[in-house]
C-alpha cells in the first residue's frame, strides 16, 4: 500500500459533483460501521447532505484523496465557545476507509482541519468518541485531545443527546 505521501488532503467544495458524491459515500461508509451506529445513511440524507452543509457557512469539510479515489473525510462545525468568547470547532465526523486506516492519513486531515479552524480564529476543537473505539482515542490522544472538564472534583464531561421529531 502506498505511503501516505501519496495523501492529498483538500477543503470539500460542496458544489463540486465529485466532492459531494465522495463525501456521502464516506459517510455512508462510516455509518455502516460499527462505530457509526452499523446502519446505512437514509435515503432522505443521502439526497440532502450536501445541499444542507453547503447552506451552512459555519460547517466545512476535508477529504483525502489517494489520486482520485476519496478514502477518508472529516466534517467540522463551528460553534462558539462563551467562557473564552471566541469560535470553536467541534470535529462532527472522522472516516478513514477500512483498507487506508494505520496510514497517517486521520492525522494529516486533523492538521487540516486545525488550520481551518485557526484560521476561522477557534479557541478549541472539541469531538466525542465511543468508549470502545480504542483506535481513534489512541489517535485523538496523540494528537493533544484530552477528557473535557472544568474541576477534576466534578469529573469528566459526558456527551449526552435527545432526539427531537
Amino acid at each position: 500500500m502506498p505511503e501516505p505521501r501519496s495523501i492529498k488532503i483538500v477543503q470539500v467544495d460542496y458544489a463540486n459533483p465529485a466532492h459531494a458524491a465522495a463525501l456521502v459515500d464516506l459517510l455512508d461508509s462510516y455509518a455502516r460501521d460499527p462505530a457509526g451506529g452499523g446502519e446505512p445513511l437514509s435515503d432522505f440524507a443521502r439526497a440532502n447532505l450536501v445541499s444542507q452543509l453547503a447552506a451552512r457557512p459555519f460547517i466545512f469539510s476535508v477529504m483525502a484523496f489517494e489520486g482520485d479515489t476519496p478514502v477518508g473525510l472529516i466534517n467540522a462545525i463551528e460553534g462558539f465557545s462563551t467562557f473564552a468568547c471566541r469560535p470553536l470547532v467541534n470535529v462532527h465526523d472522522v472516516v478513514v476507509l477500512s483498507g487506508h486506516r494505520g496510514r497517517g492519513i486521520a492525522a494529516r486531515m486533523f492538521a487540516s482541519v486545525e488550520a481551518l479552524a485557526l484560521a476561522r480564529g477557534a479557541c478549541k476543537l472539541t469531538l466525542e468518541v465511543l468508549d470502545g473505539n480504542r483506535a481513534a482515542r489512541t489517535l485523538y490522544e496523540k494528537l493533544g485531545f484530552d477528557d473535557y472538564r472544568l474541576d477534576p472534583a466534578m469529573g469528566d464531561a459526558r456527551f449526552m443527546h435527545k432526539w427531537l421529531d
